[in-house]
């Protein structure tokens, strides 16, 4: 194990090296000895410590308690007083900015190691406390968002739903065959929405339960994807042009089969491709390459879109959210959330090349060992 590290700050040098010695001895490691808060703060900076042994009384401007104020806001560090004085005034002094612990000089040195390792116990539950903290907060801010999104998400293709109902449900209205079919495609195409939604929640909430497996097996995988491509392209919203080329299938080493967990494909190239088209223009097309390379497969979907800007790209695979530039486009920002983890639970990796205005705008790579 790493020695826990500690920083003294003592103005007496006798008294300072005495505690360095016997820190030493008792197996810990000295990171500096300093005699005044500036020092202390200073080194801080440079080396951080795992806890400071801190004199009340320091020579310079600040005192020892002031010094250990700024500590514990500035860095969050233990502080152990050290004093020679254990009167009431300053005990009283040193207990509001809530220290580790407090020892009077002289002390032994079996009391200095269990004050050492009580502040260092207490600083790791407390620590262990605010992590888990502020993941409580982190998720019930999540869960709100959740809700509200899932709501508004739902609403739509509900709305939508009820809509092409009236209008078929009433013989007075007389439409025509072209308008009921048109009814009937809005309102499929609001149920696969709902249902790709909800799969996307069941995916997010196996990824939340660290559930999300692997299972790999034999794939019939330029079949897999004309297929996928064919189930997009006859979707009522797709007015895109999704051009799907193999490459490297026909070589006289390529199988036919591969071994995928299918399930976690579908979701990678079903958010990708669907991603695609939805920031996309309509009637533009949308590249979609599957290449048999040495000891790989390379999957390469890339559209003619908005783009993604370079301060967008740092958090593009956390959950919720979405650009700053996808405006009204409708959208949860779960599905690259779902992609990385799929990826990730499939031993793949994914590359984003991306500029907003470009032409060519997004490029994305997966590749996955046969």
């Amino acid at each position: 194990m790493t020695p826990t590290r500690i920083l003294i700050v003592e103005d007496e040098p006798v008294i300072a090296l005495d505690i360095e010695e016997s820190l030493l001895a008792l197996g810990y490691e000295v990171v500096a000895v300093v005699d005044c808060a500036a020092a202390a703060l200073s080194t801080v900076l440079q080396t951080p410590p795992d806890l400071v042994l801190m004199d009340i009384h320091l020579r310079g401007q600040q005192d020892g308690i002031e010094a250990a104020a700024q500590l514990r806001q500035q860095h969050g560090l233990p502080i152990i007083f050290l004093t020679a004085h254990a009167d009431e005034a300053t005990l009283a002094q040193a207990k509001q900015i809530q220290p580790f612990g407090y020892v009077v000089k002289p002390f032994e040195m079996r009391d200095l190691s269990a004050a050492i390792e009580v502040a260092l116990s207490r600083y790791q539950a407390e620590y262990s406390i605010q992590k888990l903290l502020a993941k409580e907060k982190e998720l019930s801010a999540l869960k709100t968002h959740f809700v509200s999104l899932i709501s508004h998400e739902f609403r739509n293709p509900l709305s939508s739903i009820l809509f092409s109902l009236d209008l078929l449900q009433y013989p007075s209205q007389k439409l025509p065959s072209d308008k009921q079919q048109a009814c009937l495609k809005r309102a499929r195409s609001a149920v696969e929405n709902m249902m790709q939604l909800l799969e996307d929640v069941l995916v997010l909430n196996k990824m939340d339960a660290d559930s999300l497996k692997c299972h790999p097996a034999p794939v019939l995988l330029v079949d897999f994807c004309q297929e996928l491509v064919e189930q997009l392209q006859s979707h009522p919203e797709t007015h895109h042009s999704i051009c799907f080329d193999s490459i490297g299938f026909d070589e006289p080493n390529a199988p036919k089969l591969y071994i995928l967990d299918e399930r976690l494909l579908h979701h990678i190239l079903i958010n990708l491709l669907s991603n695609a088209v939805k920031y996309s223009s309509e009637d533009s097309t949308i590249q979609f390459n599957v290449i048999c390379a040495e000891q790989a497969l390379i999957f390469r979907i890339q559209d003619q879109g908005i783009g993604i800007s370079r301060s967008d790209q740092a958090r593009l695979f956390d959950p919720f959210y979405r650009g700053a530039n996808v405006g009204a486009i409708p959208g949860t920002g779960l599905g690259l959330s779902i992609v990385k983890q799929c990826l990730e639970a499939h031993q793949g990796q994914i590359a984003v090349e991306s500029e907003v205005g470009k032409g060519t705008p997004s490029s994305f790579r997966f590749t996955s060992d046969l």
